[in-house]
């Protein structure tokens, strides 16, 4: 289970206020990727918060709307579109959604504690920490943050554009996604740089 340990390593140097970030949203064909960030209090702890895949979907947004309702925790989401996405590449587009989370704090972090390697051009101190949502407590509470907060977005989308069952695969590549891609075409929140749509769109044109 994660724990403060990293947290309490970066006090030790000085750092007070430390933001875990973490992303979700990679690899989906539709959609946008996601970043949190949260400063968690000092004496935080819980017995369920974990790396949000290790998770389910009930215990998600019961965490998500347990941190939203506490006072002692800032956080912010920041999402990056899918044109952005195919217009810099998704890794960049990942980057500039922790900067920008990060950036949206209402409470300035010291430093930032990121999940899996450095981010290039970060808008701040920022330490990498591979597997850190399964490690730090603070990138497990970011890692809910972005994946309910892009979860609930594809629902959304799944409304607005009913054929492709977003609500249901949040735009991931399953059978019954590719089948309705293969049927309509691609949509406005479709990645066009990802293989499996680019190509599909070929056919379309």
């Amino acid at each position: 289970m994660p724990d403060l340990f990293h947290e309490i390593q970066l006090r030790s140097e000085g750092f007070i206020l430390i933001a875990g970030i973490d992303e979700a949203g990679r690899g989906p064909l539709a959609g946008p990727v996601t970043a949190g960030a949260v400063i968690l209090p000092d004496d935080y702890r819980h017995s369920v918060l974990n790396d949000s895949k290790k998770l389910t979907e009930k215990q998600r947004e019961t965490l998500y709307t347990e941190l939203l309702a506490d006072d002692r925790v800032h956080w912010s989401a920041a999402c990056i579109e899918a044109d952005e996405i195919d217009r810099i590449n998704i890794l960049r587009a990942t980057w500039r959604a922790m900067g920008v989370a990060f950036q949206q704090l209402a409470r300035a972090a010291d430093i930032a504690l990121i999940d899996g390697r450095p981010v290039r051009d970060f808008p701040g101190k920022h330490r990498a920490l591979v597997k850190g949502d399964s490690l730090s407590l603070s990138i497990a509470a970011a890692s809910i943050i972005a994946k309910v907060h892009r979860d609930r977005l594809m629902v959304e989308y799944g409304s607005r554009y009913p054929e492709y069952g977003f609500d249901r695969h949040k735009g991931y590549g399953t059978a019954q996604h590719l089948a309705a891609l293969r049927k309509h075409g691609p949509c406005p929140i479709h990645r066009r740089s990802f293989a499996p749509v680019s190509q599909l769109e070929l056919d379309f044109t």
